[in-house]
């Protein structure tokens, strides 16, 4: 396995690899990685020859009074764990390679409607940021595939969205959410919960596996099963951001005619935002 940090060095090597007909995946990170990501480069490794893993903490994605200083950076650490996966090529650029003239200057990637509401209106910002990086990433890299966890759910829409408006000739793949044993999932931000924390956390999931079969029994009171929820998170000793039952194609809030639902959530411990999903099918 290689690690590359600049894009003249990345499009050399992938260049090499197109000439022997290779397919090419990519698996975009922000680093720390845990055993949520390790999924995500092994079903890319199951799709495509070569496997690119891009790391990359991104500024444009984080606001105001975020955790981007914060971040952990654990480069050595993603390498043992990549390698051992069977990634091809680790690209680790600087903020300067991606944005040479700077955040201000630099063209963005709005992609409309479904980056409302949810995270996008609790972190303003932040999907067009997704948005720019991974439209970078695509044409520096041109992968056959590209695989996203399923946690980041509004963020998998937005991105495919994108490829679909856009055109991108890029096969976009959705990958399981990764638990512990008590069903949290996994996150890199987990590492900031304190013990007591981390005890009350998987109060997130229990709440969400709670409300969807409130769902499947039959309840279409949407807006009253919302509040239940962020009660529970509440009495749990979480501080809910949004509980929020969704159409799963559209985000939208959920009708009485959807049979595909999802269950959107995002709940903070202490500082700590925790994001979670679970979809439904009616």
């Amino acid at each position: 396995m290689r690690t590359v940090h600049s894009l003249k060095e990345l499009r050399s090597i992938l260049r090499s690899y197109r000439q022997q007909g290779k397919t090419i995946g990519l698996v975009p990170t922000m680093g720390n990685l845990h055993e949520g990501h390790i999924s995500l480069v092994r079903k890319a490794v199951e799709s495509a020859d070569i496997v690119v893993t891009s790391i990359f903490v991104n500024p444009m994605q984080f606001g105001a009074g975020e955790d981007l200083d914060k971040y952990p950076r654990t480069l050595n650490e993603d390498q043992e764990k990549l390698a051992a996966a069977g990634n091809t090529l680790v690209f680790a650029p600087s903020a300067d390679e991606i944005y040479p003239e700077g955040l201000a200057r630099q063209t963005k990637v709005v992609v409309p409607e479904v980056s409302e509401g949810h995270c996008g209106a609790s972190r303003p910002g932040h999907f067009e940021g997704v948005a720019t990086v991974v439209t970078m990433l695509f044409n520096m890299v041109q992968p056959d595939v590209a695989v996203f966890g399923e946690k980041d759910f509004q963020q998998l829409a937005v991105i495919r969205k994108l490829v679909r408006d856009l055109m991108i000739p890029v096969q976009v793949v959705g990958a399981p959410t990764i638990r512990e044993d008590d069903g949290l999932a996994k996150s890199s931000r987990n590492g900031y919960l304190s013990e007591d924390e981390r005890a009350r956390a998987p109060a997130v999931y229990q709440t969400l596996c709670a409300t969807a079969e409130q769902l499947r029994q039959g309840r279409n009171d949407f807006r009253t099963l919302e509040q239940e929820a962020c009660n529970a998170l509440t009495g749990a000793g979480l501080r809910p951001d949004y509980f929020n039952i969704v159409n799963s194609q559209t985000l939208k809030p959920a009708s009485n005619n959807d049979r595909e639902l999802t269950l959107l959530v995002a709940a903070f411990l202490g500082t700590t935002r925790l994001i979670d999903n679970l979809s439904v099918n009616r």
